[in-house]
C-alpha cells in the first residue's frame, strides 16, 4: 500500500447531467495535483535510460514537494459525491467533497475530513470514524484545500504505531478545531459555511437512463465486481462481444457494479439481447433488494488478512435470507448488507444497515443500525455468530420490521427507533 493519495473517486458517468459534467473533471484535477512528482516508478520499471547512469552519489537528493522524504504515515483517500446520491460513501474517506449545485452550476464543495472504516479486534484505541464536515470551498480553492489537508497529515500523522497512523486518528488526537485552524493558516483564508444538501441513498441505480449527449447508459448489477463466465452465466463473454461490436464504454462504480455508457438508442436491444443470450439478465429487478444492495470484499482465499469468507459466501447466505424476506413481504425492500472477512473495512461493513465482519472461519460479528444514506455507522449487535445464529437473528429482525415498520422506513432507522441498539457516531 503506497503511502500517498489513491485514485480520486467520483460518480463515474459525467454525461448523466450538466452538473455531473461540471463536477467530474475535478476528480482528475485533484488526482493530478496530489500525484507524487517522483520518477522512482519509471526508473525501476521502465527502460528509459540510455548509456551509463549513476546509481548513488553525484546528484542532488530528490525531495517530493508534497510528500517529502518520508511520504505519508498511511495511504490517503479522496472522493467526490453528487447529492442526492452518496454512492461514493463519502464519509468513509480521508477527504470527502460534496458537490453543491446552485442555479444549475457547480458552486463548490462541502469539505468533510477524517473518515476511515478500519479497526483492529482487541484494540479499543482503533475504531471506524465518519468524516466531519468542516466548511465549504469554491472550485478554485479545492486543490489547495486538498493539498494542505494532505500536508497536515504528512506533518502530524502518527509514525510510531501504524495501527494509529490514519488521518482519522490525527484529527482525534489534536482535535477538529485545531485542524481547522491549522488548515486555515496554511490556506491563508477560512473555509465558508457548510451549504445545505441532502443524501438519499448509497446505492446504485440499475437499468437504462438517457444522458445529456443524446445517448443512453445502463447500470448493470455485478456480483461483487466479478466479470466472469461460470455455470449460471457467461458475463465475461457477453461483455467481450459487446465491446467487440463497439456498442458502449465501460465504467465501474464504487458499489462493485458496472455502467455501460454511450449506447445509441438503436443498439439498446442488441446490448440486452447479447446479455440475455449469455444467460445474464440486463435488469436487476428480479433480484431481492438485499442482493441488489450487497457488497463483499474478496476475503478468503485471496486476501491474507481475511479470517472468514465474504465474496464466496455472501451469495449463498443471501439466498437463505431471501426466504425470510419473501415470508414477510420484504423482498423488494432496499436493505444494505455488507460482509468482510476482517475488520479492515474494504467492503465497508460498518456502513451497512446489516454488517457482517469475519472473526474466524464460519463465524461473524453482526452489526446493525447504519443509515441508508451513509451518514451513520452501525454498531455491534451480536458476536461470533455461525450461519444458523445469523439466520435466526435476522429472521426475527425481519419479522419485527415487517410488522412495525413505518411507511418506507429503512431497516437501519427501524432498529434505532425500536431500541435494538443506541445511536453511535464512532465505533470506539
Amino acid at each position: 500500500c503506497g503511502d500517498v493519495n489513491r485514485n480520486v473517486m467520483c460518480a463515474p458517468d459525467p454525461t448523466l447531467s450538466r452538473f455531473h459534467a461540471d463536477v467530474f473533471p475535478w476528480a482528475q484535477k485533484i488526482s493530478d495535483h496530489l500525484l507524487p512528482r517522483s520518477r522512482a516508478y519509471h526508473e525501476i520499471w521502465l527502460d528509459e535510460a540510455q548509456g551509463k547512469t549513476l546509481v548513488a552519489g553525484g546528484e542532488a537528493e530528490e525531495i517530493e514537494p508534497l510528500y517529502g522524504k518520508h511520504y505519508l504515515p498511511r495511504k490517503f483517500k479522496v472522493a467526490i459525491a453528487i447529492p442526492p446520491f452518496n454512492d461514493m460513501d463519502i464519509y468513509a474517506n480521508d477527504i470527502g467533497l460534496i458537490a453543491i449545485e446552485e442555479n444549475g452550476k457547480l458552486a463548490g464543495f462541502n469539505v468533510a475530513v477524517g473518515g476511515g472504516l478500519g479497526f483492529t479486534f482487541g484494540r479499543d484505541d482503533t475504531y471506524a470514524r465518519l468524516a466531519s464536515t468542516i466548511g465549504f470551498c469554491t472550485p478554485e480553492q479545492v486543490l489547495d484545500v486538498c493539498f494542505h489537508t494532505v500536508a497536515i497529515q504528512r506533518d502530524y500523522g502518527n509514525r510510531q504505531d501504524r495501527k494509529l497512523s490514519c488521518f482519522k486518528y490525527t484529527l482525534d488526537r489534536f482535535g477538529l478545531d485545531w485542524f481547522t485552524q491549522e488548515l486555515h493558516a496554511r490556506l491563508g483564508f477560512a473555509l465558508g459555511k457548510v451549504r445545505a444538501f441532502e443524501f438519499e441513498t448509497t446505492g446504485d441505480r440499475f437499468g437504462w437512463r438517457s444522458t445529456t449527449d443524446g445517448l443512453w447508459h445502463m447500470g448493470l448489477r455485478l456480483e461483487y465486481g466479478r466479470v466472469l463466465d461460470n455455470d449460471t452465466h457467461r458475463l465475461k463473454s457477453a461483455l467481450r462481444s459487446i465491446a467487440e461490436q463497439n456498442l458502449c464504454g465501460f465504467r465501474m462504480t464504487g458499489n462493485q457494479n458496472l455502467i455501460l455508457t454511450g449506447v445509441r438508442e438503436d443498439d439498446i436491444d442488441t446490448v440486452e439481447n447479447t446479455l440475455q443470450a449469455h444467460g445474464y439478465a440486463a435488469d436487476a429487478s428480479h433480484l431481492s433488494g438485499l442482493r441488489r444492495n450487497s457488497i463483499a470484499c474478496v476475503a478468503l482465499n485471496t486476501c491474507p488478512q481475511a479470517m472468514a469468507e465474504a465474496e464466496r459466501y455472501l451469495p449463498d447466505l443471501i439466498s437463505k435470507l431471501d426466504v425470510s424476506l419473501d415470508k414477510y413481504g420484504l423482498r423488494d425492500a432496499d436493505i444494505k448488507i455488507r460482509m468482510t472477512g476482517c475488520p479492515n473495512g474494504c467492503g465497508r461493513s460498518v456502513l451497512g444497515e446489516i454488517g457482517l465482519i469475519g472473526k474466524s472461519p464460519g463465524r461473524y460479528n453482526l452489526y446493525l443500525g447504519a443509515s441508508s444514506n451513509g451518514d451513520r455507522l452501525n454498531t455491534l449487535y451480536r458476536e461470533n455468530l455461525d450461519e444458523a445464529a445469523i439466520l435466526n437473528t435476522l429472521d426475527g429482525l425481519f419479522a419485527d420490521f415487517a410488522a412495525k415498520r413505518i411507511a418506507s422506513e429503512p431497516v437501519g432507522d427501524f432498529v434505532i427507533r425500536q431500541g435494538y441498539l443506541h445511536f453511535v457516531q464512532n465505533l470506539r
